[in-house]
């Protein structure tokens, strides 16, 4: 059942190819490790993978009740950054779950701070140099489960993203529903049919440099790999048992394609939650804000079953 919500004002031609040169975007450059970042509760790992042939490396959030309840399982949230690298939000958002954990309003879960790079798109790249879908995908997730005591199954795991990282939640939460229930897509980008059309947040330059970067400069490609191709393929299984929730400010500049998708996905018969957020731009701490408590019911609805009878406040909202 379709939900659309206004949250209050305190609360959305052939590319001429690039070269790798041009792009800044190189094989040499390709940021499989990242700076180490410190902030309470957070760690930082690497492990080793095949696919991409180097040590990769990841964050982690790990709420305090993991220590002292050394039998308990937990669920999982893979929190994937947007453009840029992401690693200065790290610390930002670890808060915002500890203070929700702390507070009873969120369930006790594990965080996995993803390195999908600066520019990553989280796919694997036409041409073999970053599979990055493949890392995540098929090595960083049974890598966790491996590590940490976790929900290893669909049911305790979460995919959440913002921008960059809301287009990479709704890619591979719909290409595999089997691995990943619930999927929050935050100002997502880009959502569009074409990258090359109408990206507001992205100069056509830029647009180009990705396209040929990652997609191969092959438009097919990029659309073959969309989520919008995805939820087409994977409709009647994403509409049977996964959990979506599409969120956008109004005053986001890709607040039109996002409520293109949504129309997308209600054509599809895809389940999901539309929440515009009045007077929000792109900013995902502001968008946090003006989510609220809205935020973590949907934390709550998506590891209910999985977290344990009383081990948080059940406050669920309609």
């Amino acid at each position: 059942m379709l939900v659309t919500t206004l949250v209050g004002v305190v609360a959305v031609v052939q590319p001429t190819r690039a070269s790798a040169a041009e792009t800044g975007m190189t094989r040499t450059h390709l940021a499989w490790v990242t700076p180490k970042i410190k902030a309470p509760g957070v760690s930082f790992h690497m492990f080793e993978s095949p696919a991409a042939k180097a040590t990769v490396s990841y964050h982690m959030y790990t709420p305090a009740v993991y220590t002292r309840e050394s039998d308990r399982r937990f669920p999982v949230v893979y929190w994937l950054h947007g453009s840029g690298g992401g690693l200065p939000g790290i610390p930002k958002v670890a808060a915002l779950f500890a203070a929700a954990v702390e507070a009873g309003t969120a369930p006790p879960c594990l965080v996995v701070f993803v390195n999908g790079m600066p520019n990553g798109m989280y796919v694997d790249w036409k041409d073999g140099s970053a599979p990055l879908e493949t890392v995540i995908v098929g090595e960083l997730v049974p890598h966790i489960d491996a590590a940490y005591r976790t929900i290893a199954t669909r049911e305790g795991r979460l995919l959440d993203g913002y921008s960059m990282g809301g287009y990479g939640a709704a890619r591979l939460g719909f290409k595999y529903p089997d691995v990943f229930r619930a999927v929050s897509i935050m100002g997502g980008g880009p959502l569009q049919a074409s990258l090359l059309d109408d990206a507001p947040r992205a100069s056509r330059r830029r647009a180009l440099e990705v396209l040929e970067r990652v997609y191969g400069g092959d438009p097919e490609y990029f659309r073959s790999v969309s989520p919008r191709a995805l939820a087409e393929q994977h409709a009647e299984v994403i509409a049977r048992g996964s959990l979506v929730r599409m969120v956008c400010g109004d005053r986001d500049e890709t607040y039109a394609n996002n409520r293109d998708f949504h129309e997308h996905l209600e054509r599809l018969k895809i389940p999901h939650t539309w929440t515009v957020l009045g007077g929000v731009g792109h900013n995902p701490l502001r968008t946090f804000q003006a989510l609220g408590d809205s935020n973590w019911a949907f934390y709550r609805q998506a590891f209910g079953a999985t977290s344990g009878a009383g081990s948080y406040r059940q406050q669920q909202r309609p």
